[in-house]
């Protein structure tokens, strides 16, 4: 698969006016300097590569206790609510482990985890041999069309820079007509995300690729094939840095016991007044609408633009 070239990008990017209605884009020209030398295959590789790599490690940290009530109480609390998945087919993309699965296990879910490394696949396989385990890119899964109810993602998204938008196309297609698309991922626009940026380019434990979302711009490419079925929730603050990621921050995951109860309370309290600006993730409810059609994502994951058509 050849990458475009950046005159090819520049054209596609500029050829759909972001004040067109209708037709609004993602414009990746904050990450364009990556677009131009990483081809689709190149950015699944590289993620690859990387958990493949920090498996045992992120497994150890995200999958303990502490950090699974965190996941509990302030994440998939919301992500879920008023989302009937007892006896329903759920996909946990990019999956790690699984650490989303046992929730979703404990609703009363069918559960299928995805994720592009073998190593993390393994360990959800191991941890969940009553679910199926898929090595699959979330670009192109393999997996058959509306075939899901639910499909759940916690911090997967901002690692499939800048094909973010091919990712949701290939989520659209795997869900059933009514199906609900739950994520929680860092966003664009906060205070958090200042200092994110920097960490990304200097911290080994993050791939070069990696990029908080612009929620309100994938709203306005995906208006027309989703429901925004709820208002966004922002949160994470000082239990979202210290317990839940503990890895970033070269935590000891067995001193965590010892201060994660105090984080958690303190994190409850402080999220009644940090907004936006001030909040480390956000977490959104989209729902597949009946009879809208394909989004125009171009299929070849060679651009980062909406077919004008299509839209």
């Amino acid at each position: 698969m050849v990458a475009l070239c950046p005159r090819q990008i520049e054209a596609k990017l500029t050829a759909f006016p972001e004040n067109q209605p209708g037709c609004k884009f993602i414009s990746y020209r904050r990450e364009y300097e990556i677009a131009t030398r990483m081809s689709h295959s190149e950015t699944e590789n590289l993620q690859k590569v990387h958990y493949d790599k920090i498996a045992p490690d992120y497994t150890a940290h995200y999958g303990d206790d502490w950090s699974q009530r965190y996941r509990d109480r302030f994440i998939h609390k919301y992500m879920f609510r008023n989302i009937p998945v007892a006896g329903k087919n759920a996909l946990e993309a990019m999956c790690g482990s699984g650490e989303t699965t046992r929730y979703l296990r404990d609703m009363g879910a069918f559960v299928t985890g995805i994720d592009i490394s073998e190593e993390e696949v393994n360990n959800f396989r191991r941890r969940w041999p009553d679910c199926r385990g898929v090595c699959a890119s979330i670009l192109q899964t393999g997996l058959e069309s509306d075939a899901y109810d639910c499909v759940a993602a916690v911090g997967g998204l901002h690692h499939v820079h800048p094909y973010v938008p091919e990712a949701i196309h290939e989520i659209h297609r795997i869900l059933k007509p009514g199906g609900y698309f739950c994520f929680a991922e860092p966003h664009e626009g906060s205070c958090p995300d200042v200092l994110r940026r920097y960490w990304y380019k200097h911290d080994p434990l993050f791939a070069k690729n990696e990029h908080s979302i612009d929620v309100e711009a994938l709203k306005g490419i995906f208006a027309l094939h989703f429901d925004f079925v709820s208002p966004e929730q922002y949160k994470g603050n000082i239990a979202y840095l210290c317990v839940l990621n503990s890895m970033i921050f070269r935590i000891n995951v067995s001193a965590k016991r010892f201060f994660s109860p105090a984080l958690l309370r303190l994190e409850a309290m402080i999220e009644k007044i940090q907004g936006r600006r001030f909040s480390c993730f956000v977490i959104c409810q989209w729902r597949k609408k009946d009879g809208g059609g394909s989004p125009g994502i171009s299929s070849n994951h060679d651009s980062t633009v909406v077919e004008r058509n299509k839209l």
